[in-house]
């Protein structure tokens, strides 16, 4: 059946009893020594907050031990090598351990509330990420108190970072923990795609979508179109300090801007997986404030979408100054200052609706935080502008006018709207709200603070002072203006101790705060517990409590959608990605110990690898898998027939194929898996363009002969049917197949043929990846393509053993699903790289 918008309420008359306390045991949140096995998103949402601010604690600290520094000329607080220590935790820990990480448990605490969701459809994937994020990120950070810690700049350049000029494990500390914390954002990043497009309560249209889910959307499409490019990055240059293979050095046919391109192509786009989401947040808060519908929403969801595409157009904006081409620089130029656009529309959308609203708009501490956000982002945005004219640019970009502009950015655009959103969200998860008067305090201190601090270094840089020094000589001039901007940081550090003082006072984490205290007429203010909403609403309109104002009551009495828990478990409802029309209920999983155990021993297997105790690291790798075989077993629940969710609406509780969840997910995973791919294609073009004559010197051997390709493709596509024809022969319901067992395993086995031969055939021509960056290249495509037929081998393992304990047939069928599908896109990841490693060279060569 299908919805329509409601004439009378789905479920009529009162609710038995026993659904409420069904429900309130069910999703009941773990106590005492269980409560790391939570996955209530309400419970790790609040954990994923509170240790992105911890992050953002420490790296402040670390701020003022540089302001003090930098506070006078010919200063000795800090010796030169502590503070590029200080210097590159500083700056990662902000942009990796807080920033990202920030938005992404504000999507993970918020978006099921509003969306009235249950939870998210992957709870345990998002406790996960949380808890690999936590102890990846502090270990990392523990690094500055053992002389361990990196010393290159957040952005890592090389030559500076090769192993000759960066010895010890001080770099690869960065490389192998960044690289594993941009897996846990990816994993976060699949969450949101598929919990926004598929969780959405019925009738809520995409046109009905509020404005946070559109932007959380777009932040979690960049992520993942953009992180693999610097998970690429960090591959190559710790392969490079550990095997010596010439990614960056020149003399070998490298390149450092190599580096550059990939870091930003990730770098810029990270400025506004920022910003996006916290300007759909201000988007939320301002129509409330001012008790208005938002003005322009349509405008604003264009907005979105075009800043996230601009943004991929606008990395050479920070490698202006490194010798590119004039036409390079024209391009880039326009596209920086066209991204301006998007972001304006976005800011007037804003004014107009306070302006709307005028007569209601009310003074609190969010609608200070949300002012003041609006003035410095503004100004970082003007002074944008201004870096993205050449010539302007090639006087200010090594100056302290950089420092300036782009934190009037990011923390305008991001840190302000942060702190409007925990003073307004707060009532969701806490018995008090927060202090108006203390947050008055804190907002004053920190606008007052921030603007004292960074506005003199605009200045600062223009008077010729550069960005990136530990000290500077006493008679330059810049000592007034750097002692004024290092009493503003600490004015402004006080500030955010004020918010600590408010949050140690006030905030009591559980049920039974004031309901929808500013009057918002989005549905995360509904009456909610730990299983969120009581039922799920049907949604006609952007402000559904606004126009239905009796919402709140129904929903609290169980009168819409899935208001009990019919499987005897966790629900939630999928709908379509579009319309939202009900078309399953999702059996979800529950409290575990395996996702923290997954999370644990990942990182100790990239943390082991750093400090080079392989064997341990490996041990732990295992455990790793083992823990993620034990988590996934327990996810494929047998369908238990059609329940009733209300109105008359039955739905299935079991879906396979393209409507399935899992296999959106499995998409999205394939989109990272191939963004990584293609910056790899990318860098192979380009280091060939830069020196096609050093990167492959004469006398390198050639391509071994097509044999040995042809057998690798036939390999791929052979393998590619035999799952093909696997999946054609799925047994009946509770039976098992040892013929298809038999398949996948020989599927298996030919995708590690094929990437073994690709490799064998290079090593019989006596080629090798340490003589020169084509050889490094040449083996790096099997490498990648290994990684994911690597995953895709203990998948396919996995559906064996699900098909011999009868758990896998034609009809419970998701485990495989999700195997061929990444078969599919592995064959074909690997039978384009035979075209480029082996075509390409005799193409060129004929």
């Amino acid at each position: 059946m299908s919805t329509h918008e409601l004439d009378e309420l789905p479920n009529k008359g009162p609710r038995p009893a026993h659904e409420l306390e069904d429900l309130k045991r069910i999703w009941a949140t773990p106590t005492g020594w269980r409560l790391p096995t939570a996955v209530n998103n309400t419970v790790i949402g609040v954990l994923y907050i509170g240790a992105a601010l911890l992050f953002f604690l420490m790296a402040g600290v670390l701020a003022l031990l540089m302001r003090t520094q930098l506070a006078v000329g010919d200063n000795n607080f800090l010796s030169q090598d502590l503070y590029n220590q200080i210097f590159t935790v500083h700056g990662t820990t902000m942009m990796f351990l807080f920033a990202v990480p920030a938005v992404e448990a504000l999507g993970v605490m918020l978006l099921p509330q509003m969306l009235a969701a249950r939870d998210l459809p992957f709870p345990r994937l998002s406790a996960f990420a949380i808890w690999a994020y936590i102890i990846g990120g502090l270990v990392f950070f523990s690094t500055v108190f053992y002389d361990l810690a990196p010393k290159g700049g957040w952005f890592m350049y090389p030559p500076m970072t090769l192993l000759e000029y960066s010895p010890g494990d001080n770099a690869d500390f960065w490389l192998l923990g960044i690289g594993f914390i941009e897996i846990s954002a990816i994993a976060g990043a699949i969450e949101i795609v598929v919990g926004v497009l598929r969780t959405r309560p019925p009738g809520m249209t995409l046109a009905r979508m509020p404005i946070f889910a559109w932007s959380m959307l777009v932040f979690a499409a960049m992520i993942i179109f953009a992180f693999p490019a610097v998970i690429l990055a960090t591959m190559l240059l710790e392969i490079e300090r550990a095997f010596g293979w010439p990614f960056f050095t020149a003399e070998l046919g490298g390149d450092s801007l190599l580096w550059q391109h990939l870091f930003w192509f990730f770098g810029h786009p990270e400025v506004y997986i920022i910003f996006l989401p916290a300007a759909g947040l201000v988007s939320m808060m301002i129509p409330t404030m001012a008790q208005t519908p938002l003005v322009g929403y349509r405008l604003i969801v264009v907005a979105l979408i075009a800043t996230g595409f601009f943004s991929f157009g606008l990395w050479v904006h920070h490698m202006f100054t490194t010798g590119i081409p004039g036409m390079s620089l024209a391009f880039f130029s326009a596209a920086s200052m066209a991204v301006a656009i998007p972001s304006g529309i976005q800011v007037f959308s804003w004014i107009a609706t306070i302006a709307a609203g005028r007569k209601r708009f009310r003074i609190t501490v969010p609608s200070l935080f949300i002012l003041g956000f609006l003035f410095i982002f503004t100004l970082g945005g003007l002074t944008g502008v201004m870096v993205a004219i050449v010539p302007f640019d090639w006087q200010a970009h090594d100056s302290y006018f950089i420092v300036a502009h782009f934190h009037y950015v990011l923390v305008g655009g991001m840190v302000f709207p942060l702190f409007a959103t925990f003073y307004y969200w707060v009532p969701m998860v806490s018995k008090k709200m927060l202090s108006e008067r203390l947050g008055r305090w804190a907002f004053w201190l920190m606008f007052i603070g921030f603007n004292v601090a960074f506005f003199p270094m605009h200045f600062t840089g223009l008077a010729g002072m550069p960005r990136r020094v530990w000290t500077y000589p006493g008679n330059m001039g810049w000592d007034l203006l750097n002692t004024i901007s290092t009493v503003g940081a600490f004015t402004m550090a006080a500030g955010v101790l004020v918010f600590l003082v408010d949050l140690a006072k006030n905030f009591r984490f559980g049920e039974g705060g004031p309901d929808n205290p500013w009057g918002a007429g989005t549905l995360e203010f509904l009456p909610n517990d730990t299983y969120s909403t009581r039922s799920i609403p049907h949604v006609t309109s952007l402000e559904p409590q606004w126009d239905r104002p009796s919402l709140a009551k129904e929903v609290e009495e169980g009168l819409h959608y899935l208001p009990n828990a019919p499987t005897g478990g966790r629900e939630t409802i999928v709908t379509s990605a579009i319309e939202a029309k009900p078309q399953y209920v999702l059996q979800m999983p529950g409290p575990s110990w395996t996702h923290l155990g997954a999370a644990a021993f990942t990182a100790a297997f990239f943390l082991l690898l750093t400090i080079k105790q392989v064997e341990i690291a490996i041990a732990c790798g295992v455990l790793a898998i083992v823990a993620c075989i034990i988590w996934t077993w327990q996810l494929d629940k047998p369908e238990q027939g059609e329940v009733e969710i209300g109105h008359g609406i039955k739905l299935p509780t079991y879906m396979t194929g393209p409507m399935s969840h899992s296999w959106w997910a499995m998409v999205v995973l394939m989109l990272v898996a191939s963004s990584l791919y293609v910056s790899y294609f990318f860098s192979y073009l380009y280091l060939w363009t830069v020196s096609p004559d050093v990167w492959a010197p004469a006398g390198s051997p050639p391509p071994p002969p097509l044999l040995w390709p042809i057998g690798s493709a036939l390999l791929f596509i052979g393998g590619s049917a035999v799952v093909f024809i696997a999946g054609k022969l799925l047994p009946k319901p509770r039976h098992m197949s040892l013929r298809v067992a038999g398949l996948l395993t020989l599927g298996a086995a030919a995708l590690g043929g094929a990437v073994a031969l690709e490799i064998l055939g290079h090593m019989s021509t006596g080629l090798s990846p340490t003589a020169s960056s084509y050889g490094a290249m040449v083996y790096m495509a099997p490498i990648l393509t290994g990684q994911a037929a690597f995953a895709t081998i203990i998948m396919c393992l996995f559906a064996v053993g699900r098909v011999i304990t009868a758990q896998l047939d034609a009809k419970r069928r998701v485990t495989f699903d999700n195997a061929a599908l990444l078969y599919y896109y592995t064959a074909g990841q690997g039978l384009f790289g035979l075209l480029l490693i082996h075509g390409f060279p005799r193409l060129i060569g004929g």
